[in-house]
């Protein structure tokens, strides 16, 4: 197969970056400001961009005029810190971003920027995007080194048809990590509607009688949730062999899956099993929300070992579910965040501040009632993170050959 003719890159498209906008025209809403941390969570598999930052419709209308705005189909490279990651602005699109932070492709002659995604994280890619790299206490990419990327490329069809390949793949995998998110809101969602609105079925035959918690429904029990749930409970790992170790960097902030299991020797640090919550217990950890559901064990014998900052937790009159939903509530980490102390920037939970927190305890025909709808999410959620990685590993297989004319390919 005859090679693909090279070009330079700023023969293919404009390299800029955005106008200077100062603290001071910040607004709480407007139009989305994006910095290059928004680019990198999307890129980390995030459904969304968000931000807490905006601009007036004014500025925006101004720098539109002036300047220019992303439109669909341009490209957003971090350039700073974090390097790399890619957006390509979609339908709908309508947002400002950091000068510095991000530099902007755009104006493309001959050049998909749906190719020059998936490019960028090639291996060519890489190699060549480490060439424009500069500084060593914070990385960067300047514009003049973009501009001198070299590429490798087919014909514009032929490009547009390798990034509907690879697009497919990533449809894919969009469309399971967003049943990911429905699931666990709609879990998270009962559980508050069920134990803490106390709007359960049959919650109309229910009187409430005053306890300690406030009124409660009729036949359900005041008590402190360390009755309720087991905090680290005593598990024992042997020394010898590989066995699961879950780093905290596997937890998810907003989710209950972990992901990148490790193997490792020894048995130092926090032990659990199937059905148990991993809580972190360390700033700025908990404050991001990691926290996550082990059920990616292969039998119920199974242990596994982790960093030494997860507080485990483990139902004892309660359900698995329960337990992960309510260490997801606002309330239980608030009492959690409270009870915090330590060396700034290195503080940690003090395990005593759950026997102050108080439940509600249903009976149990209302627990096993709520688990049996939500432990089916629970492990749907793991088949599609499943086939996620399944997912990933073969369009990651695929990129290098479809990027450098190996294959052909085929969508999936």
């Amino acid at each position: 197969m005859a090679a693909w003719p090279t070009k330079r890159m700023d023969q293919l498209c404009e390299i800029t970056s955005s106008k200077r906008i100062f603290a001071a025209d910040y607004v709480s809403e407007g139009v989305p400001f994006y910095r290059g941390r928004e680019v990198t969570e999307k890129y980390k598999g995030n459904l969304d961009v968000s931000t807490e930052l905006f601009i007036t419709e004014e500025k925006f209308v101004e720098f539109e005029r002036k300047f220019g705005a992303p439109k669909l189909g341009d490209l957003l490279l971090t350039s700073v810190g974090t390097l790399g990651s890619v957006y390509v602005v979609k339908p709908g699109d309508r947002f400002y971003f950091k000068d510095g932070n991000l530099t902007w492709f755009r104006n493309f002659k001959g050049l998909d920027s749906q190719f020059l995604f998936y490019w960028i994280g090639s291996p060519q890619g890489k190699a060549e995007l480490q060439k424009c790299t500069i500084g060593s206490s914070q990385s960067a990419f300047t514009i003049v080194l973009l501009k001198g990327i070299e590429i490798a490329l087919p014909t514009l069809p032929v490009q547009q048809r390798i990034a509907t390949i690879l697009s497919a793949y990533d449809e894919l995998i969009e469309n399971s990590q967003r049943r990911i998110k429905i699931l666990e809101t709609m879990a998270r969602s009962l559980y508050r509607e069920w134990f803490v609105r106390f709007r359960f079925p049959g919650h109309e035959n229910h009187p409430r009688v005053a306890s300690a918690f406030g009124d409660i429904p009729q036949g359900w029990e005041v008590k402190r949730v360390t009755d309720a749930m087991y905090v680290n409970p005593r598990v024992v790992v042997s020394r010898e062999g590989e066995k699961p170790f879950v780093p905290m960097s596997c937890l998810s902030n907003d989710s209950m899956l972990i992901t990148d299991v490790e193997l490792r020797t020894g048995n130092s640090g926090t032990k659990f099993q199937n059905g148990d919550t991993l809580f972190a217990r360390i700033t700025p950890c908990l404050e991001n929300g990691k926290t996550g559901y082990v059920q990616f064990l292969p039998d119920s014998a199974a242990v596994a070992f982790g960093s030494t900052e997860y507080i485990v937790l483990r139902s004892h009159t309660l359900t698995p579910e329960f337990v992960y939903c309510m260490s997801r509530s606002d309330e239980f980490r608030g009492i959690a965040i409270k009870s915090m102390s330590g060396a700034t920037g290195r503080q940690r939970v003090q395990e005593k501040c759950f026997d102050d927190f108080l439940i509600a305890q249903a009976p149990k025909s209302l627990l096993d009632q709520f688990a049996a709808i939500v432990s089916p999410s629970f492990k749907l959620i793991y088949t599609l993170h499943l086939q996620i990685q399944n997912l990933r590993r073969t369009r990651d297989l695929l990129l290098p050959r479809l990027l450098s004319g190996q294959i052909a390919g085929e969508a999936p």
